[in-house]
């Protein structure tokens, strides 16, 4: 029982910190769409806060100062930009996921071992009534209430934790869908970007 305890306190504490790092993903998923959506990347040099979107900009920023190479055409270079930006995304992800994978375990677990309480309960109750040959009330109910005890502690150990781990999973999955829909905006932006850039340069050079 103990170690239902610790693990629905574990399991709170992981629900906490989820709650605050998702709700900053979230955020700034929507102010780097934001900003895609109003050309703000490009027209204004503005980069959406939070560390999800300042990562994925730091790597569409890295791509873009090597520049489209000689022979690559606008689409192999929006390509490029998406895949190092999508990689970007992959990995800041990832780092919210610790956590889950123990929110499912208890979720899953956590009954099983209340039923194993229920049924240790159980036991000592036949126990108490085989040592006292009495099958009154007060034999048997210490054994049933520790029986239906480990049963409550284990709910309450595994309801939260389901729940927080689809929550949880569903939230990630709608983070990630809202920046691989900008991010592909994005690319497209940058690589025309470049393209008028790299246009102007071959320009100049062809009036030397």
């Amino acid at each position: 029982m103990a170690l239902l305890v610790l693990a629905s306190v574990v399991c709170w504490a992981i629900v906490f910190e989820k709650l605050a790092k998702l709700g900053r993903a979230r955020r700034a998923a929507k102010a780097f769409e934001s900003a895609v959506k109003a050309d703000l990347l490009l027209t204004s040099g503005q980069k959406a806060g939070g560390s999800l979107s300042a990562a994925v900009l730091a790597a569409a920023a890295r791509e873009k100062r090597e520049g489209m190479e000689p022979g690559e055409t606008r689409t192999d270079f929006r390509v490029r930009l998406e895949v190092a930006m999508r990689q970007s995304m992959i990995q800041q992800l990832r780092q919210l996921e610790p956590g889950l994978p123990f929110l499912a375990t208890v979720g899953s677990a956590a009954p099983f071992v209340g039923l194993f309480g229920t049924v240790w309960g159980i036991m000592n109750s036949f126990t108490a009534i085989a040592g006292s040959n009495d099958t009154s009330l007060a034999v048997v109910a210490p054994g049933i209430a520790e029986a239906l005890f480990a049963t409550a502690l284990g709910l309450v150990a595994a309801i939260p934790a389901v729940i927080a781990y689809n929550k949880f999973s569903t939230d990630l999955g709608r983070v990630a869908q809202r920046m691989n829909a900008a991010i592909a905006e994005a690319a497209r932006q940058l690589a025309r970007s470049a393209t008028s850039q790299r246009a102007l340069h071959d320009h100049a050079e062809a009036g030397q």
